[in-house]
């Protein structure tokens, strides 16, 4: 769903039962998507982005909110992670067909529409207003993590005592399996794919992990990867690999973005001053960095 893997665990007395939970899991995917998807023209973030310069437009609170916490974000990080990302010009490709870098003045170009300094919200009317033409909101750097919190939510309300959603990667576990022990999640080694480095227990917990390791082109020498700064229009280069466990899943899922654009020193500087998330960075040397809270001593990225 939303164009990504999705799947649903659940613990449930019996099969219909199971069942039930799962459904309401695919029913509650496809009403999140209809409100954040920029890919349907139907949808409010499409009726935002074709009015941008012209008109606000009024949203539905739940939306509204969404792209408050978002804007919270930019701020945070300074604007490594930005929602009006989707009006850069695609001028970085990693599909082997880049055969030079773009100029310094393509990339600059490239990002003049973006700055989430320009997306103006009236709280009173609950509109959302774009000021420059060709604004673009895109929700997909924290739409996929909302979505599995609010599973997540709806599954526990409805009596559902554990299970997973994962939705492309960004997970959120509740409960325990059913023979009492933690949902465990492995972490794939970024420099061997067929291994992983780590694994841990998820309990009334998230985790987004990213990765840079299959998409990225190389010009002198130096990597840039398919993750690009929204800021400045360059890829973030030195990281192969961020984990973030939060408690939600949205803030694990824009956290490890804002890290892979700080790189590892300010990176980890920005988890340690946030209380109730770590991170593991993989740098393009196989070096391993982690928060404060996670034990160095626990990992072997040659394994």
């Amino acid at each position: 769903m939303m164009t990504s893997p999705f799947e649903i665990t659940v613990v449930a007395k019996d099969s219909i039962q199971g069942n039930e939970y799962i459904d309401a899991a695919i029913a509650e995917c496809a009403r999140v998507e209809n409100i954040v998807s920029d890919w349907k023209p139907e949808t409010q973030i499409s009726e935002i982005n074709r009015n941008a310069g012209i008109k606000p437009v009024k949203v539905d609170l739940e939306l509204f909110q969404l792209i408050q916490r978002a804007i919270k974000v930019s701020q945070l990080t300074d604007g490594a992670f930005d929602i009006s990302y989707a009006a850069m010009d695609k001028i970085w490709k990693f599909d082997g067909s880049m055969k030079e870098m773009p100029t310094p003045e393509a990339i600059k170009k490239s990002v003049e529409k973006v700055g989430y300094q320009k997306i103006i919200l009236d709280k009173t009317n609950q509109t959302v207003f774009l000021k420059d033409l060709g604004m673009k909101l895109g929700l997909g750097g924290i739409a996929q993590g909302y979505i599995a919190d609010t599973i997540r939510t709806l599954l526990k309300n409805k009596g559902c005592i554990a299970g997973i959603a994962n939705i492309s990667g960004d997970i959120a576990a509740w409960g325990k399996q059913p023979n009492g022990n933690p949902w465990t999640i492995a972490i794939i080694n970024p420099m061997n794919k067929s291994k992983v480095f780590a694994t841990f227990p998820l309990i009334d917990n998230s985790v987004e992990t990213s990765g840079t390791y299959e998409k990225f082109v190389v010009f002198d020498g130096i990597r840039y990867s398919h993750i690009i700064n929204p800021k400045t229009g360059y890829p973030a280069q030195g990281i192969v690999s961020v984990t973030v466990f939060a408690q939600k899943t949205e803030m694990a899922d824009v956290i490890a973005k804002g890290v892979f654009l700080f790189g590892v020193e300010a990176g980890l500087n920005l988890v340690n001053q946030l209380k109730g998330i770590e991170c593991i960075i993989v740098d393009d040397k196989g070096k391993i960095a982690t928060s404060k809270g996670i034990s160095m001593e626990k990992f072997d990225i040659n394994n």
